[in-house]
């Protein structure tokens, strides 16, 4: 009987863990990698001008707009600060008009404030559509996609409906995020921690380990029974 328990509990334990030893080795370089790494390195910090453009409210002409107005913001186009209203209208104030977004030159503009001077521009496109695992996803489209080249290439994202710069992508990032997705198990979208092929593998990464404890208790009583009916 016990020979019999040892023997199903080694088999159990040793097809368990082939099975999902290879996310156990992603989970584990994947958290290595994220232990030593400067997450505000990921982010793109080190690749920003510092400094915040301001401008004094007495320059600032205050359409009459036929709204209710429960949201106010500040965008600095062409070194001028507009209006964004409620997340949806962007105004010039200089003359109160409805600014329909912001072009290629003015988007540029922009992120050419927030990049490095080391850097220099090499491109900008449109991007209207982004999918589920795009580096842009989850931010506000369209946007405008400037390519910077230099000690690294940069791709830089300013919303064309405000032109608030977005976000700074280059390749530690794209690293991170495909480490990402393989650590959450997220092959959707890469920020659920909740989905189903995660938690199944939790459980059998759980298994492993409980199968492994058995079997070490297992095999040291199955010892213990030999050595004493060796003693007799």
């Amino acid at each position: 009987m016990r020979k019999s328990k040892h023997f199903y509990v080694r088999k159990a334990h040793r097809w368990i863990s082939i099975f999902v030893g290879v996310q156990l080795l992603m989970w584990t370089a994947s958290g290595l990698y994220f232990s030593w790494t400067d997450i505000d390195e990921i982010h793109g910090d080190q690749f920003l001008a510092p400094g915040a453009q301001s401008t004094a409210l007495r320059d600032l002409r205050f359409p009459d707009l036929d709204m209710e107005v429960s949201g106010l913001g500040l965008r600095f186009i062409d070194n001028r600060a507009h209006l964004w209203i409620n997340g949806a209208v962007l105004i010039d104030p200089a003359n109160g008009t409805v600014k329909p977004g912001v072009s290629k030159d003015e988007a540029e503009g922009i992120a050419r404030r927030h990049i490095k001077d080391e850097y220099h521009l090499v491109s900008s496109t449109l991007l209207t559509e982004a999918g589920r695992h795009h580096e842009y996803r989850g931010r506000p489209l369209p946007a405008w996609v400037i390519t910077f080249a230099g000690p690294t290439t940069l791709t830089a994202y300013v919303s064309q409906r405000d032109g608030s710069f977005q976000r700074v992508r280059h390749r530690s990032w794209r690293i991170f995020d495909f480490l990402w997705m393989l650590h959450t198990m997220d092959y959707q979208g890469r920020d659920d921690f909740n989905n189903a092929v995660l938690r199944a593998f939790s459980l059998f990464a759980l298994s492993v380990v409980l199968t492994g404890f058995i079997l070490f208790f297992v095999s040291r009583a199955n010892r213990n029974a030999q050595k004493l009916k060796a003693g007799r």
